[in-house]
This record gives C-alpha cells, sequence and structure tokens, in this order.
C-alpha cells in the first residue's frame, strides 16, 4: 500500500508541476475487472494536449487495457466492471448523459495491426466523414486528400485512389488507417503497438508521422519498443501489474528513474 501511495503522491506532484498545461485526459481513482480479475488499480493520470504519451510496461501489466478503457471499448469485453472517473476535457466519460459514439468521434484509434477496410483507397478515407452525413462529392475529395496528406501518405496513392487498400504494403496500410483517423477530424489519437507488425522502414515514416500530428493533436501510445518511447514520445507512463508505477518526462524516466522497477525494466532486468 505504501508503494501504492508513493507513485499516487508523485504523479500528484509531477502534475501540479505540468499545471500550466492543458489536460485533454484526466484519470482518477480508476479501478477495472475482468470478472474476478484486478486488471487496472487505482489509476491517477493527467494526459497532457499536444503531447506524445508513451505508455510501457510488460505484457499483461494493463496498457492496452488502459487505453481501451478511454474510448470505452473495453466495454465491450463480457463481465468488464469500472469505478472511478475518466475525464475527457473536464467530464466524465461514464456519466450516463455521455454517448459513447460521441467520445469515439473526439477519441480516434489505430490497431495493432492495420486494418484497412475491404474497400478501395478512397472509400476507406471517405467512410468516417460519409457516417457523419458528408455526402457531398467536392467535400468528401477535400477530406480524402487532407487526411492522406496528413498521414504523409498522398503522394504514394493519389493515383490509385480506387483501387483496393489491401494491395497496399503493410506499413501503407497502417499509415491508411491513420488517414481513416484524421478524417474524422478527432482531438485525441490512441495508438496500441501501431508499428509492432511493421518493417523497420515502414515504423521509422509511422514515427515520423507521430512527431508532426502531435502539433494538432494529443496521442497516446502503447509500445513494447523502449527505443520508440525513448524517441517520439514527450511523457512515459510506466505500468506493472495494473499499476502506474512511475510517470514523468520521458527524458527522466529514460535516464534517471525514481522507482527502481522502471529502471529494472528499462535496462532489461525484467519484462
Amino acid at each position: 500500500m505504501t508503494v501504492m501511495l508513493d507513485a499516487k503522491n508523485n504523479i500528484k506532484n509531477f502534475a501540479e508541476k505540468e499545471s500550466n498545461k492543458g489536460v485533454v485526459y484526466n484519470t482518477k481513482d480508476l479501478n477495472l475487472w475482468y470478472g474476478e480479475g484486478h486488471a487496472l488499480k487505482n489509476i491517477n493520470l493527467p494526459i497532457y494536449e499536444n503531447e506524445v504519451t508513451a505508455i510501457i510496461g510488460p505484457s499483461g501489466c494493463g496498457k492496452s487495457t488502459y487505453i481501451k478503457t478511454l474510448n470505452r471499448m473495453v466495454e465491450l469485453v463480457p463481465g468488464v466492471r469500472i469505478s472511478g472517473q475518466i475525464l475527457y476535457r473536464e467530464r466524465n466519460i461514464f456519466d450516463k448523459d455521455y454517448k459513447v459514439e460521441d467520445l469515439r468521434t473526439r477519441v480516434g484509434m489505430v490497431f495493432q495491426k492495420p486494418n484497412p477496410f475491404p474497400k478501395s483507397i478512397y472509400e476507406n478515407i471517405a467512410y468516417g466523414p460519409k457516417i457523419h452525413g458528408i455526402k457531398n462529392k467536392k467535400i468528401l475529395d477535400e477530406i480524402v486528400e487532407q487526411s492522406l496528406r496528413g498521414a504523409a501518405i498522398w503522394d504514394e496513392v493519389k493515383d490509385r485512389l480506387h483501387q483496393n487498400a489491401y494491395g497496399l504494403s503493410g506499413g501503407q496500410q497502417q499509415r491508411i488507417c491513420m488517414a481513416r483517423c484524421l478524417a474524422i477530424e478527432p482531438d485525441v489519437i490512441l495508438m496500441d503497438e501501431p508499428t509492432s507488425a511493421l518493417d523497420p522502414i515502414s515504423t521509422l515514416k509511422v514515427e515520423e508521422l507521430v512527431q508532426e500530428l502531435k502539433k494538432n493533436y494529443s496521442i497516446i501510445i502503447v509500445t513494447h519498443n523502449m527505443q520508440q518511447a525513448a524517441r517520439i514520445s514527450d511523457k512515459t507512463a510506466f505500468f506493472l501489474s495494473g499499476e502506474v508505477i512511475e510517470y514523468a518526462d520521458t527524458d527522466k524516466i529514460f535516464s534517471t528513474p525514481s522507482d527502481k522497477r522502471t529502471e529494472d525494466y528499462i535496462t532489461g532486468r525484467f519484462g
């Protein structure tokens, strides 16, 4: 219990130091159970706007569960119970009058494996705007181009927009998925191991894209790759056994961590 309180106090002190920055998400005393399994334990975590926040930790520590809670996708799993609060722009996402559709319009997600729809590149990007009622082809054309440019893939696909997205490489498919996310103009982008299935060159392109996107979006990325977290994130949270052990500026986490467990994980002594 003392260790948990120390972590909570450290995060509170860190949040106070960062209080001049805009907070996009603020998680307060979040607990989550899968049946009898206690997957997330007293999570307290502010996420700041226009930054990349990395979530690191060994397999099964709660990383993916946490970000899937941020857009309430975790509730699709049978037997899930949740207590505590997650404030998005100061509003609790668990409030009964908060429509999950509205939340997911503001909070986009990119998954571990590229998952384009079995449609043309154009239709992949236009799908979200069409669902939201945009039918004008000129406007859709502009959204498609703007989104593909935003995902740094326009020049690679502009002459094949009406070909099936499955014909692209894995790295290109992942950037198509990112463009599809951008097309609905989200506020936050959640990324769950977005480069784990990609080759080094494609991974580099996605990392460069993340750095560019944070100018306009807040990005939360789950990664097993320590070097990736160190390269692209502004802040890093270390999860272990469902708890946040440490949360700080990425440079500090990787150079002078406060908790020995963080140091042990980063240096490869466990995990």
